[in-house]
Formats: structure tokens, sequence, C-alpha cells
């Protein structure tokens, strides 16, 4: 199993991803077996994979770690039959969306409530070990948002999936999907303190 520190990204930046040339490459190593060329990837993507799961999941530490650690699984298992069509990161991140979708479509479906429990995790330092207010703010009131209003806002803010995609991967007709960014974007106003 792959292991590496996983650093998460502040929801309004994004870590910058890594060059696609680079990562072609070594895909196309890795897909024909080379242990350390999809090593490499994973240091290289880790960090973004993390994030995005963290941010659709709702910062569950060693949930979010145990998720990450299965999309690369997933992306190992899958790279043969890549077809190096959309830059490695794309479809690494659609994975890693994929992945975390299916735990919340788990979670529905399990008695429980849909509680995110504890708010712990957020507010990681990020990449120069600061943590600002307005991202730590940020943070939590994504975390607190109902799960698929969460889902939509990160898919389509800041993963940039379109409507029709987020609608496919979460089961929604299109309308629903717009309807959830709608809801999540007003409630994140709300909790920020701003005018709904």
């Amino acid at each position: 199993m792959l292991t590496a520190t996983v650093t998460d990204c502040p929801l309004e930046s994004p870590c910058a991803a890594p060059p696609v040339d680079i990562d072609q490459g070594l895909a196309r190593s890795a897909a024909r077996g080379e242990v350390a060329a999809f090593e490499a990837l994973y240091r290289r993507h880790a960090g973004r994979v993390h994030g995005v799961i963290a941010r659709l999941v709702g910062h569950h530490g060693a949930r979010a770690e145990d998720l990450t650690q299965e999309t690369f699984v997933r992306a190992w298992q899958a790279l043969p039959g890549y077809r190096f069509e959309s830059a490695f990161g794309t479809w690494l991140h659609r994975l890693a969306a994929n992945t975390a979708l299916m735990e919340l479509r788990a979670r529905r479906s399990r008695p429980q409530s849909d509680g995110d429990g504890g708010l712990d995790d957020i507010g990681t330092p990020d990449s120069a070990g600061h943590a600002t207010a307005l991202s730590l703010d940020l943070e939590r009131a994504v975390a607190t948002l109902p799960s698929r209003a969460r889902a939509v806002l990160v898919l389509y803010d800041v993963e940039g999936w379109k409507h029709e995609e987020i609608a496919e991967a979460l089961g929604m007709a299109v309308g629903s999907s717009k309807a959830q960014l709608h809801r999540a974007r007003g409630l994140l106003r709300a909790r920020l303190g701003g005018e709904a």
C-alpha cells in the first residue's frame, strides 16, 4: 500500500494541478505496471485527491484518508484501461469524486442520521502552514451543509463539473442539481453572515 502525508488544499484556492505532460508519461508507465511511476503519480496528486474527498464527505479524518487510498487502489486497477483522452489529473479527480459519492450514497442507505460528526479536522494548515480565518469559516460552513447540497456545491464550484454530470453521478435530475446548488449557496451565505 502506498503511504504519504496527505495535506488538504484550502477550498478557496485548490492546490495547483501537476503538469499534464509529466503526468501522461508517468501514467503510461504505470499502465504498463511500473510501480515507481505510479508512486510518483501518488505523490503528485495525493493532496488534491484528499482535498476533494474531504470536502465531499465532510472532513472525517481517518475516513477521508481511507477513501484517498481506495481511490488510488482503484486508479491502479483501472490504469490499463485508461485511454488518455483527458488529462490524467482530470481522470483521477473524477475517480476520487466518484469514490466519495459512493461513500455518501452508502451513508444515505444506512439508518443513521446524515450528520457529519465532528468538525475537528476543519481548518488544517495550507501549504504555507497557515489557515486564514476566511478559510476556516468557509471550510466549516461547507462541512455543515447537507451532504447532497455539499456534493453539488463542491462538484460544481470547486471541481468544475456540469449539472448534467453531477445529476448523473448523484442519480438526480438536472433541475435537482441546480436546486441543490442554489440551496447550498444560500445556506453558505447565511452561515457566513452574508445576506441571503
